[in-house]
Formats: C-alpha cells, sequence, structure tokens
C-alpha cells in the first residue's frame, strides 16, 4: 500500500511541477523555491514515505508535509471553488484539482500518527509556509489563476489563517501529547 501512496504522490508531483512550468520560466530564481507549493508539499511528503519504506522517521520533512499537504491541499480547493464562484464554470482539470489536492490534505491527516516531530520541526515548518506567504502575496509569486486576480488581498488574507490553521493542526495531530501515535511495522 505504501508503495502505491509513493507512487502516485511520485505522479502527482511530477505532475505538479509540469503544470507551475510557465509561471517558474518568469520566476526570479530567488524566489523558484518557493512557487510550486503543491508539488513541494508532496515532494516533502515522497521522502517522508521513503523513509517509511525504511521504517525510519524523517521528522523536519514530516512537520513540512503536514502542514503544507493541509495548506495547499485545501488551499487549492478553495481557489477552484472560487473560480467556479467567479466564472460559473470550472473546466474537467478544475475538477480534477479540486479532488487530488483535497487527497493530499487528506493524506497528511491520516498519515500523521506515524509522525514525531517536536515543536522545533514544526517550529521550522512554521516559518517556511509563513515565509512563502510572504513571497506569494508581497512579492506576487502566488499560484496564476488570473480570473481571480481582483481577490488577491482577500486571497492572501485567507491563505494566513489557512497558515495558521494547518500549523496548529499539526500541533494538535502530532506535537500535543493527546493524540494516539501508531508505529511503523
Amino acid at each position: 500500500m505504501l508503495i502505491l501512496v509513493l507512487a502516485i504522490n511520485f505522479l502527482g508531483t511530477v505532475y505538479g511541477y509540469y503544470w507551475y512550468l510557465p509561471q517558474l520560466l518568469e520566476t526570479p530564481a530567488r524566489f523558484l523555491i518557493f512557487v510550486p507549493d503543491s508539488p513541494t508539499a508532496t515532494f516533502f511528503f515522497l521522502f517522508v514515505l521513503l523513509a517509511f519504506l525504511m521504517k525510519r522517521n524523517a521528522p523536519l520533512l514530516e512537520a513540512l508535509a503536514l502542514v503544507t499537504l493541509v495548506k495547499y491541499g485545501l488551499w487549492a480547493v478553495a481557489m477552484n471553488f472560487l473560480v467556479l464562484a467567479v466564472t460559473g464554470d470550472l473546466p474537467w482539470e478544475g475538477y480534477m484539482l479540486i479532488a487530488s489536492h483535497f487527497a493530499m490534505a487528506v493524506q497528511g491527516v491520516l498519515y500523521s500518527p506515524y509522525f514525531r516531530f517536536s515543536f522545533w520541526h514544526l517550529a521550522i515548518a512554521a516559518v517556511w509556509t509563513l515565509h512563502n506567504d510572504v513571497i506569494d502575496y508581497l512579492f506576487d509569486m502566488m499560484p496564476q489563476y488570473s480570473m481571480l486576480s481582483d481577490y488577491m488581498t482577500e486571497i492572501g488574507y485567507g491563505t494566513f489563517w489557512l497558515s495558521i490553521f494547518s500549523i496548529a493542526l499539526a500541533y494538535f495531530l502530532v506535537v500535543s501529547k493527546k493524540q494516539t501515535k501508531l508505529e511503523l511495522m
């Protein structure tokens, strides 16, 4: 099963970087690492899955994966529904993105009982994620949805709070001692 999840995430990561290619070609080099949000989230998760296959944990990558899978998974779902609300239409790719990105968020939560990151790992993931918001919305590096350009201020504000939610959820699911921990088999 883990191999299947790894393969699906690998294909999704490759497709995600391909989807961002036009924007990456126009992106200043200093921002390149921060632009492809969703594929970078699944890229982190690929390394978590590889570690799991070796019966190991990768705490920093787990923290980065959980926070970004939830954040960008839910963000893409919201943006595609917003496109539908604004334009009255959503191509089939939009529905595919809704399903696949919702699955990103779900898999992060489902695998969280196996994660072993600490508060400090989460703090690093939080800085990464919030810094990414700054890059996206202060330097205009956010994913390009031209039909939503009139709403960038509101989207940026909502994205900040989605980051806070994702960080808090990661804290609750992994760092707090109240949650059940599962062992890698």
